[in-house]
């Protein structure tokens, strides 16, 4: 007989809390067995149950009159008419990528794009963001190099091109990686919605895919705790990726959802069988008996607790319509993927499973989906007392501002991407029309149709640690804003929500005020959050990575003809400001880079002028004003001209007026809601009476020419009198910026 005390010890070892024990208890109406605990651990863990974040994330905007399907399923889905859908959504991979980064990147691509394809979906692009420490610390350069091979070498197995990213580096994220995948599929009118979900009494469950192993057991409960020197000892809890399966798996489910004799259908993602079965049976309602003597497995002596465990990838589960098996093993023979029948749905609403004709579990699915909901402790950090009284115009103003543009061109949060991107094959699947690091989003054409899609991902974490809630709110700004310059107008979200632990009361201030940021950004600007992701416990030896909300954004491009770019097109062309340069430096890559701080109230979002910015820029796209547009982030306006001259290979010459503004502040300030377009002088009468109508403060500020870019500040009006910040010559611009992470990474 089994003691109190060892009992105890059981569920302990399995993290569970003694109030969740009696929860269990109490659902059961019985003691559980070690198995059942097993089942509760991993379902009721927060990698999987959501238990600190479930309050919360219910203040998020989900509806829209486009939107087609929000959270709760494997993936969102908005309308693009025509009977055509965008379905997508992004997931973390973070503690996986710091033990064994090729491996936790590639799963990670390859359990975004399985949430794809899962709702009957074709895949047709991915995109990540990526954060890690000084690239000086061989160890992160080990890490981002295998991330980015592991990211690099499943989506292009697959032939899923990765299209567009961002990549930010800060010794906050030394000790704890962040690994975000984001997939993005399209439906076309005649493709039937898939979703996870069981019904019907006596219809047959099959699995398919990779036979079941050893790898990435427990890995939920791996991914739902900090890491610790012990972290690198559980590398069994990484699972292992395998592409080419993936590749026939998405033929093969794409061909059996089409056939229209599935009921429901899941992809085995944290928690394997466990989370697919499940999570079908709650959300139909019904109960699922699986025989574990009918699962394929691909090593000996496997036990139930083994099977039921494994995060092995490429696995499905379907429940088949009654009569339907043989059609359905026929069309996955013919794809070479291994599939059995392995249970069968029943109507008492437990998930019950067998050995030999003996019931060795037998859990209430809807309890094992629906983990408690806790409402921990918040309370504001003490730090953000002392960096708000900071003021950046105490500091020295630099010497030499072509030295410092260019220190500014060398970091790697503001060079060029191109050693990433390159190893990414974007031509894969012949649907993206522009390469990446030309404009601020991928571009997806979608065949037979003259429209297009636009994509990005953004978020400048160091604002959200300074103000979690205006710096939440700023990346979805900015995702709006590289969607809108590339000429998409922007449609939902889905949001990767990064933290440390959440227990802590200071943690969960930054997530709750974080909600409420991006809740306040997507009422305004009409882009209802559809699906994402939580991931928590972000920390190492007690120390939390930076709050990170990664925002996926996706908008529609309605003609390819509105397709806008970033680089400078022709000599003569007007430069001009759309937005306010109120020179802000709080928070900025400038104080980073220069003075080695992170510090100082970051700049102020006004949602209302954003929105109006971003109007007047995508109609003057629309009306075929303009033949540039790039918004101004990190290293603010002078890297944004820096950036059009070294994109499009052409200089400019550039006077700014706001004279009672500091060098610094008026180059390198990051206030929010700016844009530069270029256009012909014939055009700009009509770009100022569109400004005009719709309240947007317009500034003309220079002109695109050959050769250098020369940024002048008028000192005094009255004579004309101007002061050289910057005179640089776009291939020493070009030089630096192409050459920064290129030159850490290959010594």
């Amino acid at each position: 007989m089994v003691s109190e005390k060892q009992k105890r010890n059981i569920w302990e070892e399995m993290g569970l809390t003694a109030e969740e024990y009696q929860q269990i208890e109490k659902h059961m109406d019985r003691t559980p067995n070690e198995l059942e605990l097993a089942l509760f651990s991993v379902m009721w863990s927060e990698h999987c149950g959501y238990k600190y974040s479930r309050a919360l994330l219910g203040r998020l905007p989900t509806e829209g009159s486009h939107v087609l399907q929000g959270p709760g399923e494997n993936a969102g889905i908005v309308d693009i008419h025509d009977g055509q859908a965008v379905v997508f959504k992004i997931e973390s991979h973070n503690h996986p990528s710091a033990i064994e980064p090729y491996a936790g990147a590639a799963t990670g691509v390859g359990g975004i794009l399985r949430d794809i394809f899962t709702m009957g979906a074709r895949p047709v692009a991915g995109l990540n963001s990526l954060r890690f420490g000084n690239l000086a610390d061989p160890h992160q350069r080990w890490l981002l190099e295998g991330a980015v091979a592991g990211m690099a070498g499943y989506g292009n197995t697959v032939e899923v091109p990765m299209i567009a990213g961002e990549i930010y580096f800060d010794d906050s994220y030394s000790g704890n990686c962040l690994v975000n995948a984001m997939a993005v599929g399209l439906l076309d009118k005649d493709d039937p919605i898939a979703k996870g979900i069981a019904t019907g009494a006596g219809n047959p469950v099959m699995a398919a895919g990779t036979p079941t192993g050893r790898d990435g057991i427990e890995g939920a409960a791996f991914a739902s705790g900090e890491l610790t020197e012990e972290s690198q000892e559980r590398r069994s809890a990484i699972p292992k990726g395998y592409p080419e399966m993936g590749k026939r798996l998405i033929e093969a489910c794409l061909e059996a959802i089409k056939s229209g004799h599935l009921v429901g259908i899941q992809d085995m993602g944290a928690a394997g069988l466990t989370s697919s079965a499940a999570e079908m049976a709650a959300r139909g309602q019904h109960g699922i008996e699986l025989d574990m003597d009918l699962i394929p497995v691909g090593e000996p002596d496997m036990t139930p607790y083994e099977i039921m465990l494994s995060e092995t990838q490429e696995r499905m589960l379907f429940v088949v319509k009654a009569g339907c098996e043989a059609a359905i093993e026929a069309i996955f023979n013919r794809w070479d993927v291994p599939i059995a029948t392995v249970g069968r749905v029943t109507d008492d609403g437990l998930l019950r499973l067998t050995s030999s004709g003996k019931v060795l579990a037998e859990v209430p699915a809807q309890a094992l989906a629906s983990a408690p909901i806790y409402h921990p402790n918040s309370r504001r950090p003490d730090y953000l007392d002392e960096i708000s009284q900071f003021e950046p115009a105490s500091l020295p103003e630099p010497e030499d501002h072509n030295q410092t543009l260019l220190q500014l061109l060398a970091s790697p949060n503001i060079a060029s991407k191109e050693w990433v991107f390159q190893q990414y094959d974007y031509s894969a699947g012949g649907n993206a029309l522009v390469p990446p690091g030309l404009t601020g989003a991928g571009i997806i054409g979608i065949t037979g149709t003259n429209k297009a899609i636009g994509l990005s991902v953004d978020c400048n974490a160091r604002l959200c640690y300074l103000d979690p809630a205006s710096g939440a709110a700023a990346a979805v700004a900015e995702a709006a804003r590289n969607l809108v310059c590339s000429g998409a107008k922007p449609l939902a979200v889905t949001d990767g929500l990064n933290f440390g632990n959440p227990e802590k009361p200071e943690i969960y201030w930054q997530f709750s005020q974080t909600i409420d940021g991006i809740a306040e950004a997507c009422h305004m600007l009409d882009t209802p959050v559809i699906g994402g992701n939580v991931s928590f416990y972000n920390e190492s030896n007690g120390k939390a990575i930076y709050p990170t909300p990664v925002i996926g954004m996706v908008g529609l491009i309605e003609d390819r003809a509105h397709i806008c770019t970033q680089g400078f097109k022709q000599v003569g062309d007007t430069i001009v400001l759309l937005g306010e340069n109120l020179g802000e430096l709080g928070g900025s890559e400038y104080l980073q880079v220069v003075h080695g701080l992170v510090t100082g109230c970051p700049p102020k979002l006004d949602l209302a002028l954003e929105k109006k910015v971003q109007d007047l820029c995508l109609a003057a796209i629309k009306e075929g004003l303009v033949s540039s547009a790039h918004d101004c982030s990190e290293g603010g306006l002078a890297v944004a001209l820096a950036e059009c001259c070294i994109l499009g290979e052409l200089g400019a010459k550039v006077t700014l007026k706001e004279s009672v503004i500091s060098k610094a502040a008026l180059l390198y300030g990051e206030s929010h809601s700016r844009i530069v377009v270029s256009l012909p002088s014939e055009k700009l009468q009509r770009l100022q009476q569109l400004a005009k109508e719709q309240g947007v403060p317009l500034s003309v500020i220079g002109q695109v020419e050959a050769g250098s870019l020369r940024i002048t500040q008028l000192v005094d009006g009255k004579n004309n009198t101007e002061e050289i910040c910057v005179n640089l010559s776009v291939q020493e611009l070009k030089s630096t910026w192409r050459g920064a992470i290129k030159c850490q990474m290959e010594p």
